[in-house]
This record gives C-alpha cells, sequence and structure tokens, in this order.
C-alpha cells in the first residue's frame, strides 16, 4: 500500500513538472510575443491616426492663412503644433517631411493645376485649394529594439478649398 501510494506521488510531481516545463514553453513562445505585437500594433496606430490629424491640423491652417509660394508659414506652424505621440521628433526635425501643394482652378477645365502667382499674398492673388501631406515618415518603435527594418508609413495627405487665406478684402491685405 505505501508503494502504491509512493509511486502515485512521484507520478503526480512529474506531472506537475511536466505542466510548469509546458507552460514556460507556452508563455514565452506565444503569450509574450503575442502581447508585445498588440502593443506594437496599438502604437502604430496611435501614430497612424495623429499623422492622419496632424496633416488635417496643416491643410486647414493652410486654407485660413496667407500663402507663400514655398509653403514655408504651414511647415513651420506644423513643426511646431506637432501632437503628442511617439516620433514626434521625426516630425519636427526629423526625416519626416512636409509639403505644401497650392492649386488654382483651371477656368477652361475645371481641374486643379498648380497655383502660380507673380506678387504676394493679396486679395487678388488667392489660390482655390490647398494639399498637405507628410512624406518618408518611418514607423521605428520596437522594430529597432528586435534588429528589423523600420515600417514605412505610406504618404499621408490632406486636401482643402481655400477659405479666407487669411486676406481682408476690405482692407486689401492678408494677415499672416
Amino acid at each position: 500500500m505505501r508503494r502504491l501510494r509512493n509511486l502515485l506521488r512521484r507520478g503526480a510531481r512529474c506531472e506537475s513538472g511536466q505542466t510548469a516545463v509546458e507552460y514556460g514553453i507556452l508563455y514565452a513562445g506565444v503569450i509574450v510575443p503575442f502581447t508585445f505585437a498588440i502593443i506594437f500594433v496599438a502604437e502604430m496606430l496611435w501614430v497612424w491616426h495623429s499623422v492622419v490629424d496632424f496633416t488635417r491640423d496643416g491643410a486647414l491652417y493652410a486654407a485660413t492663412h496667407c500663402w507663400s509660394a514655398d509653403g514655408q508659414n504651414v511647415a513651420t506652424y506644423m513643426r511646431t503644433h506637432v501632437p503628442r505621440m511617439i516620433d514626434m521628433e521625426q516630425f519636427q526635425q526629423g526625416p519626416a517631411e512636409i509639403v505644401v501643394q497650392y492649386y488654382s482652378r483651371d477656368p477652361g477645365t475645371g481641374s486643379l493645376i498648380d497655383f502660380t502667382c507673380d506678387g504676394d499674398c493679396t486679395p487678388d492673388c488667392v489660390p482655390d485649394a490647398v494639399t498637405v501631406s507628410v512624406r518618408s515618415y518611418e514607423f521605428r518603435r520596437f522594430v529597432n529594439f528586435l534588429g528589423l527594418p523600420a515600417v514605412a508609413i505610406p504618404d499621408f495627405r490632406s486636401s482643402l478649398p481655400i477659405e479666407s487665406a487669411g486676406c481682408d478684402a476690405e482692407q486689401g491685405t492678408c494677415l499672416p
């Protein structure tokens, strides 16, 4: 009877050790990588949403403020108003590029063409639409830690019709 009890106890101990090993393998091979994958995807979606909102804000600023041929006033505004997110420095001074393009409507076809004007921003020289885009952004969070290449994110682009361009038609001037 004693031998039977001892054998049963030894078998139970061996099974509990096997269960601990199986749990350790499952934890290290599935649960931990899956948890980091969820965190990685959540951070990438957070940045994606932030950059979409960032380009919309830049397009709204460009549509309501005086235009400049090179779009530096909009780019400066955007670099100083980057939303709180991971990789903020890529938008403030890093490789992420902010591009501003102004368009006018072709009277013959009605299609948008690149805007040109000989003068400065005046009520007589106002574009019809603006497109603000963010290019060359790469999501680098976690992938550098794992030794993987950065995730290239496609260009983000927002277009709006020009609302006032910061122009005061009564006084004949444009405000910055």
